[in-house]
């Protein structure tokens, strides 16, 4: 590993188990504007045709990029193999990301599979009934005790999550992460329960869609032979963007009145013709 400074557009940022949030960018250049520096380095991996490939940092290198930075600084790994790349990933994001439920279950059950690959032994079947992958690695040990800490749960609702994480395939969870409510343990849980490929199916699609509140909704729902309750589309739009709005940092209201400044005349001035 060497320390060096990197130019931001030579950073390759393909493949990332999960997108950077808005707020998490937003806060760190708040930061960055207050102490005048980036805290941290990035991690980038230098494979053998000279390209640079981003291992953990995605959030500081975006903050960069929007900043107008040329340069950044990184830690440059060579010589690492595509599984130690993607534990240091997954180990930074668990260790100090602040992660929702289905972010966290898609970072366990990744982690647990690599690990799985690192050491076959402890896979289930070969380990014995408890498969003990978070058993035989320390730090699979430290992650799931530390989340368990952050979700006020037990290890075993932990293990859950991971088992959830595994149940998922890449549609799913870029269906889930677009629902217009957040997707909660208790969801993930249930869906983990799913054995049939097409009920789950079904469960994800009407919990992207807002038709349901919950996947133990969905699948009572669907159980009962019949659809997902009907709903008022323009009702639900409203309560989708109300609850956008709220959840939304001030920057980036900002940015959606800047964006949409022509529309929102239009329909205030509606608005005030009705009223008069």
């Amino acid at each position: 590993m060497q320390q060096d400074r990197v130019r931001v557009a030579d950073i390759v940022t393909r493949n990332r188990l999960r997108p950077v949030s808005e707020a998490g960018v937003e806060s760190l250049m708040a930061s960055i504007a207050e102490i005048g520096v980036m805290k941290d380095a990035i991690h980038v991996r230098k494979k053998k045709d000279g390209s640079l490939h981003l291992i953990a940092g995605g959030h500081r290198l975006e903050a960069a990029r929007r900043l107008g930075w040329d340069e950044v600084e990184a830690k440059v790994w060579s010589d690492v193999t595509d599984d130690w790349a993607r534990l240091m990933e997954i180990d930074d994001n668990l260790a100090g990301a602040e992660m929702n439920a289905l972010d966290t279950a898609v970072f366990l059950a990744t982690r647990k599979a690599v690990y799985e690959r690192l050491h076959p032994e402890t896979k289930r079947g070969v380990a014995g009934a408890l498969a003990r992958w978070d058993a035989t690695d320390t730090m699979s040990v430290a992650f799931v005790k530390s989340t368990a800490e952050k979700f006020g749960l037990s290890e075993r609702h932990i293990r859950r999550l991971a088992m959830a994480g595994e149940s998922l395939g890449p549609d799913h969870v870029d269906a889930l992460r677009a629902a217009p409510r957040p997707v909660t343990l208790k969801d993930l849980t249930e869906i983990a329960k799913i054995g049939a490929v097409v009920e789950r199916y079904d469960v994800v699609r009407l919990l992207a869609e807002g038709e349901v509140k919950s996947a133990a909704e969905a699948r009572r729902a669907l159980k009962s032979g019949g659809e997902a309750p009907i709903k008022d589309p323009v009702d639900e739009a409203f309560k989708a963007l109300k609850s956008a709005w709220a959840r939304a940092p001030k920057a980036a209201k900002r940015r959606f009145l800047d964006d949409h400044a022509d529309d929102l005349r239009t329909l205030l001035a509606d608005l005030d013709r009705r009223g008069a």
